[in-house]
């Protein structure tokens, strides 16, 4: 593989975890290793059991539940940090092709942990790792760093007719 890139797939709409699942999927079908890390999330997600399904794709959640309506507490900073440690440990052994941060930029917009803390984070990646950062709200400080910028934006969504998130499809 060639020198990784770093991408961030941010915005308000739907549709960034999707595409660095897409990748994830399309890295795996090809013989890359992919590491998900899922930073804020705790819930009960499909793609959770994609490594029964994908030899090579690795995922860990590093939330409690879902505290977005609910300011964060000691616990939920605690499980980020510690979600920060592992993909620090992920990145420095190089075993992975692919590294996923999902939801890392919501993780810093709640001040789980510092931007300098991600930004070292994202400078540490080997040459051979491609970087996908997802979540809304990306820093600015992360935006310069990426190779790759896109934004999902909201024209138009089910869920202002209140329909309800559905399996397999949003979760």
């Amino acid at each position: 593989m060639s020198k990784g890139q770093i991408h961030i797939y941010t915005g308000n709409g739907k549709g960034k975890t999707t595409a660095a699942l897409g990748l994830s999927l399309r890295a795996v079908c090809s013989g890359k290793k992919v590491y998900f890390g899922q930073f804020v999330k705790g819930m009960e997600y499909s793609e959770l059991k994609a490594p029964e399904y994908l030899p090579g794709f690795e995922i860990r959640q590093f939330g409690r539940d879902c505290f977005i309506f609910n300011d964060p507490t000691d616990e939920d900073r605690a499980a980020a940090r510690k979600g920060l440690e592992i993909c620090r440990q992920v990145i420095e052994e190089g075993r992975h092709d692919i590294v996923v941060l999902d939801e890392l930029n919501i993780a810093l917009h709640y001040k789980l942990f510092s931007v300098e803390e991600a930004i070292e984070l994202v400078k540490s990646k080997k040459d051979h790792q491609e970087l996908i950062i997802t979540g809304r709200y990306a820093p600015q400080e992360l935006l310069d760093l990426a190779d790759l910028v896109t934004e999902m934006k909201e024209i138009k969504h089910y869920y202002k007719k209140d329909l309800e998130a559905r399996k397999g499809i949003e979760f």
